[in-house]
């Protein structure tokens, strides 16, 4: 959470940053619909996990992931770079999906918490999926 708090400050540091041409941007973390992930890990091997969110108009591109990590627990979101542009349109239904892949490097389950948004009380919600690593099977 505190990590999550410290990007967001930092990204909100680098929104008045304009790039050469002089066109102004931001970054800004957007909140999980949903996600493709697998229902269990094998030691060792690399998985993609492919979330899906809404873009609120044409001006969002994806940038990155926001990912922490700590012990088996993993938080993500997407950041998104945002031109502050007079021609950015407002789509009905703006979907995009990003990948990335996670390598399984530690047993027993991961625990991933995508960001959701905050609720009315400004608390950050999570869609929260745990995946168990399971023994390879031997041939």
């Amino acid at each position: 959470m505190k990590r999550l708090i410290a990007i967001c400050l930092t990204l909100a540091l680098f929104s008045s940053c304009s790039t050469d041409e002089g066109s102004s941007y931001h970054y800004e973390i957007l909140p999980v619909d949903s996600v493709d992930i697998p229902d269990e890990f094998e030691m060792g091997e690399t998985y993609p996990i492919t979330i899906h969110y809404s873009r609120p108009s044409t001006c969002y591109g994806f940038s990155e992931f926001y990912y922490s990590k700590h012990n088996n627990e993993r938080t993500v979101a997407p950041v998104d770079i945002v031109l502050e542009s007079n021609n950015c349109e407002t789509p009905e239904n703006e979907m995009a999906e990003a990948t990335f892949d996670f390598l399984v490097t530690g047993n027993g389950s991961y625990i991933f918490k995508f960001w959701q948004g905050k609720d009315e009380d400004g608390e950050s919600q999570y869609l929260t999926i745990e995946v168990p690593v399971v023994e390879t099977s031997a041939l």
